[in-house]
């Protein structure tokens, strides 16, 4: 069980998260949803320990190892596809599991093999997506992952993901309700700054 105890999270004088608590059980799927600059991205760098609070108490995250899609894809652009995935997979992962892996969200061969810097932004969002699915991990933060991909892409990704969440404790951000329904989320609201 990871816990937050009136949990705020300040910038100087701007306060993002004031007194939150909210506790997410092991193997779900948590959405947040709220107005720009509630704090969702916030939260998720939190539970990443990528900050801390500034009071209040994170427990249970001790010896988890967390994985996260960025808002910001955050690929070597230099390396392809599945050159990108394989930077967070163990050496036994097979490059055949990495390209059956993003074939499934509708790469093509082709793209596979180019530098991500050469490929779509929607190609880019989903080795990105890819990659941090497939990051092991007990904890994952998708942090407005599906933002940038054309009806078709969504569906198919999306439904990728909720195949692959395997009981991690997953906290997704997300501006669109559907997308919590689909991950048969919980959903959290957080109030307007």
């Amino acid at each position: 069980m990871i816990t937050f105890t009136s949990v705020t999270k300040a910038f100087g004088p701007l306060v993002v998260l004031r007194d939150l608590s909210l506790t997410l059980a092991p193997g779900t799927v948590t959405a947040v949803l709220g107005a720009n600059g509630s704090g969702k991205t916030t939260l998720g760098r939190l539970l990443l320990g990528l900050d801390t609070p500034t009071s209040g108490t994170i427990s249970g995250l001790s010896g988890m190892r967390g994985a996260a899609v960025f808002q910001d894809n955050r690929l070597a652009p230099h390396l392809t596809a599945v050159g990108n995935v394989r930077l967070v997979l163990p050496r036994s992962a097979t490059r055949a599991f990495v390209e059956d892996a993003l074939k499934a969200v509708g790469l093509a061969d082709e793209s596979l093999r180019k530098p991500v810097r050469s490929l779509s932004g929607g190609q880019r969002r989903r080795v990105a997506i890819v990659r941090g699915v497939l990051a092991p991990s007990d904890v994952l933060v998708l942090d407005e992952p599906f933002t940038g991909l054309d009806t078709d892409a969504k569906a198919l990704t999306l439904a990728w993901v909720r195949d692959r969440l395997d009981g991690r404790t997953t906290l997704l951000i997300t501006h669109d309700p559907a997308e919590a329904v689909f991950l048969s989320a919980t959903v959290v609201r957080l109030p307007a700054p």
